[in-house]
C-alpha cells in the first residue's frame, strides 16, 4: 500500500524521488519522506505528515546534489500518522536508513531483544527494527548486512536500504510486498509501482519473493536471501507517461470513466472470432484442455474485483456447465478446502500485486488446483505465478475507487466463459449474439456519458443525504454492491447495497424520508419483484431513483428519478448499469468537497493482509 522509491545515478536524487512518489500517491498514504547522501555521503532526511508536496515544501531551497537516496509515502500500520514514525528509518547510528511496505510480524520480539542491547527507538513502527538490525549487522558490505536480517525477520516486505558506510549504493528485497527494478544509462531506479519509473525507463526487472538486489549506478544483481545470483528477466513498461495523466479531466476518476468505451474495445481487441461465435484468448491456451474438462470454478478476489467476480458466477452458469462459487480471497485459505486438477481457481485482480488473492491462488496451487489469473498490471506477482490467465490490457488506472478495470473484468470474464459455452452447450448463433452485443458496448457507454449533466442534477439533489441504499436483483445483486461501495469510497455517504429481496428482512427498518434508495431494475423475470420492492420503499416515504434498461410507466409513477441506460444482452447489463452509479459517486464526491482521487484510509494496491 505504501510507496517506495529510489534512485541511484548520476543526476540528483531528490527531485526524481518526489516525482516518484508524486506518481504513487494514489496507492495511499498518510505521511512521506526521503533521505538522500550528499557528496561527502552525508545523509540529509526530510519527513513529515500529509503529502508529497508537504515534503517538496521542506526540501525547497535546500542545496541537495546527492546522486543517491530512497523516499517512501506511508500508510499507517504500527504507530499514528507522524513524523517521527514516517519513513526513512534510521538506526542509532545515523548512518543506515531503510524505507519498508508490508508488516514485521515478529517486530515486538526483535524489539525487546535490541532494546535489552541498549539500542534505543524513536518510532512507535515495525519497521525500525530493521534498520537497527542492519545497523549492528554491518561488516563492510551493506547487502551482507541485510542478508543477515532477512534471515531473523518474519512477514511480508519490500524494503530498500542506502548507508554512508557504503555509499552509492542500494540494497533492495522483497518477500509479498511489490519490488520493481528500472534499468536506465548510468542509473538504477527502484519502486514498489511501474508507475513511478515510467517517466525515466521502459526497462524493469521484477523481483520475486525472496530476491536481494544492490544496485549502482552502472550495475545491478539479484541474489537470493543466501546470496546466490538469480537470474531475472528484464521486461518493458507497457504504458506512456501520457496515460498516467490527468489531461484535461479534474480527477482521474473522471478521466477513467470516460476512458471506458475504450477500455471494452481494448479488452476484446484481437480476442473474438465474430463467425465462428467464439473468444480467442491466447493466455489460456495452453491449459485449455483441461479447462474444457473442469466441474468447479472458484473465484477469489476483493473489494470492487470480488463485485466482478459475483457478477463471473452468473456469466460462466449461463454460459457453461461448470458450477461456480465466489469468495472473498481474504477468507478463502482459512475454509476447510477440497481441491484436485477438476477445480480451477480464478483470481481476479487489479493490480496483481493484491495480497489475499495471491496468499489464495498459492494455496489452491498447493492443493492441486489449476489457477487462473485475471489482472491488469503485466508482470505482476498474480500474473507470474498463476499458471494461465488473461490481461485487461486497459492501460493504468490512478484513481483509488476502480472503474475501468470492473468494467474491463466483466468484459472478459464473458469472453472467458464464452470460450468454454462454445466447447460445451453454447450454441453458434448465441455466441455470435453475445460478440455483436459486446462489439455495441462501446457506443452505448458513450451515450450514458453524453448524459453526465442528469446524473450530476441527481447528484445535486441527493448528496445532502447521509445514507443510501442500492438495491437490485440476480445479476444485478452485485451492480449494486458495487455502487455502495463507490459511493462509500470517495464521497463518505453511508451507502449499503443490498439483494432486493432482503429487504423485507431488516433494511427496510431503516428507510424515511431521508433515507434515499438506488433501485437496479431490470426487464427480465426479477421486473415485478424489483416494482414491489419500489413501492414498499414508496409507502415509507423514502425517495427512489431508478436505473432500467426498460423503462415503463410503472416506474414513472412510483420513482422519484428515473436514469435509463441502453438495453443489451442480460449478462452484459451490468456493464451498462455501473457506468451511471460511477458518475453519480463522482458528482456527489464533488459536491460534498471530497478528495475523490485520494480518499482517506484507503489504498490503491492492498499489498498487507
Amino acid at each position: 500500500m505504501c510507496g517506495v522509491v529510489g534512485y541511484v545515478g548520476y543526476r540528483k536524487a531528490a527531485p526524481i524521488l518526489i516525482n516518484g512518489l508524486k506518481r504513487l500517491e494514489y496507492r495511499g498514504y498518510d505521511s512521506a519522506g526521503l533521505v538522500a547522501l550528499d557528496k561527502d555521503n552525508q545523509p540529509r532526511r526530510y519527513r513529515g505528515v500529509g503529502r508529497v508536496k508537504n515534503l517538496e515544501k521542506q526540501i525547497q531551497g535546500e542545496d541537495l546534489v546527492a546522486t543517491c537516496g530512497i523516499s517512501h509515502t506511508r500508510w499507517a500500520t504500527h504507530g499514528k500518522p507522524t513524523e517521527g514514525n514516517a519513513h526513512p528509518h534510521a538506526d542509532i547510528s545515523n548512518k543506515f536508513f531503510v524505507v519498508h511496505n508490508g508488516i514485521i510480524e515478529n517486530h515486538a520480539k526483535l524489539r525487546a531483544q535490541l532494546e535489552a542491547d541498549g539500542v534505543t527507538f524513536s518510532s512507535e513502527t515495525d519497521t525500525e527494527v530493521i534498520v537497527q538490525l542492519v545497523g549492528r549487522n554491518f561488516k563492510g558490505s551493506l547487502e551482507g548486512a541485510v542478508e543477515e536480517v532477512l534471515k531473523v525477520i518474519e512477514g511480508t516486505f519490500g524494503i530498500a536500504v542506502v548507508s554512508s558506510e557504503d555509499p552509492g549504493k542500494i540494497v533492495a528485497a522483497r518477500r509479498g510486498s511489490p519490488v520493481v527494478l528500472g534499468i536506465g544509462r548510468d542509473e538504477m531506479f527502484i519502486a514498489s509501482d511501474v508507475g513511478a519509473l515510467v517517466p525515466y525507463t521502459d526497462q524493469v526487472v521484477y523481483l520475486e519473493d525472496n530476491d536481494l538486489a544492490v544496485m549502482t549506478a552502472t550495475d545491478y544483481q539479484v541474489l537470493s536471501f543466501d546470496h546466490v545470483p538469480i537470474k531475472r528477466k528484464t521486461s518493458m513498461i507497457d504504458w506512456t507517461v501520457e496515460e498516467g495523466e490527468r489531461g484535461d479531466y479534474p480527477h482521474f476518476m473522471l478521466k477513467e470513466i470516460y476512458e471506458q468505451a475504450e477500455t471494452v474495445r481494448n479488452a476484446m481487441r484481437g480476442r473474438v472470432q465474430l463467425s465462428e461465435g467464439v473468444a480467442v484468448l491466447g493466455g489460456l491456451q495452453s491449459k485449455i484442455h483441461q479447462i474444457q474438462h473442469l466441474k468447479k470454478l472458484i473465484i477469489v478476489s476483493c473489494g470492487t474485483s470480488y463485485h466482478a467476480g459475483m457478477i463471473g458466477r452468473h456469466i460462466f452458469e449461463n454460459l457453461t456447465e461448470i458450477s461456480v462459487e465466489v469468495e472473498l480471497a481474504s477468507e478463502f485459505r482459512y475454509r476447510r478446502l477440497r481441491l484436485d486438477e477438476t477445480v480451477g481457481v480464478i483470481a481476479i485482480s487489479q493490480s496483481g500485486e493484491t495480497i489475499d488473492t495471491l496468499a489464495a491462488i498459492r494455496e489452491a496451487r498447493r492443493k492441486g488446483a489449476l489457477t487462473i489469473g485475471l489482472v491488469n498490471v503485466v508482470g505482476s506477482t498474480i500474473a507470474r505465478e498463476t499458471e494461465c490467465g488473461v490481461y485487461c490490457h486497459a492501460g493504468p488506472e490512478i484513481g483509488v475507487a476502480s472503474t475501468k478495470i470492473f468494467v474491463s473484468q466483466l468484459v472478459i470474464l464473458n469472453l472467458m466463459a464464452l470460450l468454454i459455452g462454445r466447447y460445451q452447450s453454447v450454441s453458434l448463433s448465441e455466441g455470435i449474439n453475445i460478440i455483436k452485443c459486446l462489439q455495441e458496448l462501446p457506443d452505448q457507454i458513450s451515450g450514458i456519458l453524453k448524459n453526465a449533466p442528469r446524473l450530476e442534477e441527481l447528484a445535486r439533489k441527493y448528496e445532502k443525504f447521509p445514507n443510501c441504499l442500492f438495491i437490485g436483483r440476480q445479476i444485478h445483486h452485485p451492480v449494486a454492491l458495487e455502487g455502495a461501495l463507490k459511493l462509500k469510497e470517495i464521497s463518505y455517504i453511508h451507502a449499503e447495497g443490498y439483494a432486493a429481496g432482503e429487504m423485507k428482512h431488516g433494511p427496510i427498518s431503516l428507510i424515511d424520508e431521508n433515507f434515499p434508495t438506488l433501485a437496479l431494475v431490470s426487464g427480465d423475470a426479477s421486473y415485478e419483484k424489483m416494482i414491489s420492492n419500489i413501492q414498499e420503499i414508496k409507502a415509507r416515504s423514502g425517495p427512489v431513483i431508478i436505473v432500467t434498461s426498460k423503462r415503463t410507466a410503472e416506474m414513472d409513477e412510483f420513482a422519484d428519478d428515473v436514469f435509463e441506460v441502453p438495453s443489451t444482452h442480460e449478462l452484459l447489463q451490468p456493464i451498462l448499469s455501473v457506468v451511471p452509479l460511477q458518475l453519480y459517486s463522482y458528482y456527489c464526491a464533488r459536491f460534498r468537497g471530497c478528495e475523490i482521487d485520494k480518499p482517506r484510509n484507503l489504498a490503491k494496491s492492498v499489498t498487507v493482509e
